[in-house]
């Protein structure tokens, strides 16, 4: 029992891990494509951005279909289509047409998340579905740490179009894993009075729920800041920094690991000081730090040892931050755990998008604009906490 518990661990969170893959792979590769497609660092940041909203929306598909059709239909169709974008990215000529691969690419990548999330909840509830998911977690987490880095050393050795290369091999492993070692887990019988209608009111009745918008507000603003380093560090740190792809690969994994690293104490610290607590110190502690580093960085002290370790102190204390307000956010919203967990990871997806569109207007290559961007949404993710946690508590 415990292996298969093991198991399926593995295989959710490797297929989890697909879409991700495709972020975080190619980060070293955004100054070469640039110049090998001509285009400047906006244009580029492009494909970063219409990424992440494909991937949104795909999230608010993938989750009704799966209860619909059943978990595996849905999953074939969405990572068949993720090797298809990948596919078209690595054949790209220019960066129109990459652009508009990423957004397939995006589209089908969306599916592992929601459907390994949605396997969790088929088959277990209370501790043993927290205990997969943390399995899962673990497992997933190796992509922000691993794949900058593998990404750096594909970059050296065969150029930007081999990481999409090697992205569409993991979606075809993927497919594999989806045939072979997962079982569908929504039989016929479980699929009647599920559609589009249904879900549509869960949505209607997520949005109007204080506590679920408030959570969903704060972790989407602290995911957003992330993003913020996500879309502009690769050029901060190779071309202003003078770091290889692969240093790049290894101080984007630093600062992963402080975030995956941190994470990891949230179960224990919300059992001694619960939820709202750990929040709170956690949502200061990042919004602190962040504006530290710029206003060290504003005042001349602008060495890249002091922003990297400035950056893993606020990206440790944001580990905390997401899964505890994740949590809180579907705390109240067990029945329909399914739309409640598409829903806060569409809002994050589309608030990262929509912050590295508007950095695209101020941001100059330079690690000012991008440490003042990651301190002002810092502070607004603290704000709306405090606001949202004293609101909670007011009916008390």
């Amino acid at each position: 029992m415990k292996h298969q518990f093991l198991r399926l661990a593995l295989v959710l969170g490797l297929l989890s891990a697909i879409g991700p893959f495709a972020i975080d792979m190619y980060l070293p590769s955004l100054p070469a494509i640039g110049h090998a497609l001509r285009a400047d660092m906006h244009a580029v940041q492009l494909s970063l951005t219409v990424f992440f909203l494909s991937f949104a929306i795909s999230q608010v598909l993938y989750g009704p279909a799966s209860d619909m059709f059943g978990r595996k239909r849905p999953l074939y169709a969405g990572i068949a289509l993720f090797v298809a974008g990948s596919i078209g990215c690595a054949l790209s000529r220019d960066i129109g047409t990459l652009v508009a691969f990423r957004f397939v690419q995006g589209l089908g990548g969306g599916a592992p998340n929601v459907i390994a999330r949605a396997v969790v909840r088929d088959l277990h509830t209370g501790h043993e579905a927290t205990k997969l998911m943390s399995l899962l977690m673990l497992v997933f987490s190796v992509s922000p740490i691993l794949a900058p880095l593998s990404g750096s050393f594909i970059v050296e050795a065969a150029g930007w179009p081999a990481v999409f290369w090697t992205v569409a091999a993991i979606g075809v492993a993927g497919l594999a894993l989806t045939a072979f070692a997962l079982e569908e887990t929504r039989p016929p019988a479980d699929r009647h009075g599920s559609g589009l209608g249904s879900t549509l009111r869960a949505f209607w009745l997520l949005l109007r729920d204080p506590h679920f918008m408030g959570m969903t507000g704060v972790a989407s603003l602290g995911v957003a800041a992330f993003f913020i380093y996500l879309s502009n560090s690769s050029f901060v740190l190779i071309n202003q920094y003078g770091l290889t792809p692969r240093q790049y690969g290894l101080a984007f994994a630093v600062n992963a690991a402080s975030f995956i690293g941190v994470s990891q104490f949230t179960g224990r610290l919300t059992k001694r000081h619960g939820l709202p607590r750990v929040v709170s110190v956690s949502v200061a502690g990042f919004a602190l730090s962040m504006v530290a580093g710029a206003a060290l960085n504003a005042a001349g002290m602008d060495g890249l040892a002091t922003m990297i370790v400035l950056l893993m102190i606020g990206f440790g204390f944001l580990g905390l931050v997401v899964p505890t307000t994740s949590v809180m956010a579907l705390d109240h919203h067990g029945e329909i755990a399914g739309a409640a967990s598409a829903l806060l990871g569409t809002i994050q997806m589309v608030a990262g998008a929509l912050v590295i569109a508007l950095m695209g207007l101020v941001t100059d290559g330079g690690a000012r604009p991008m440490l003042v961007g990651i301190a002002v949404i810092a502070l607004l993710t603290w704000a709306l906490a405090w606001i949202s946690l004293r609101g909670e508590k007011a009916p008390a």
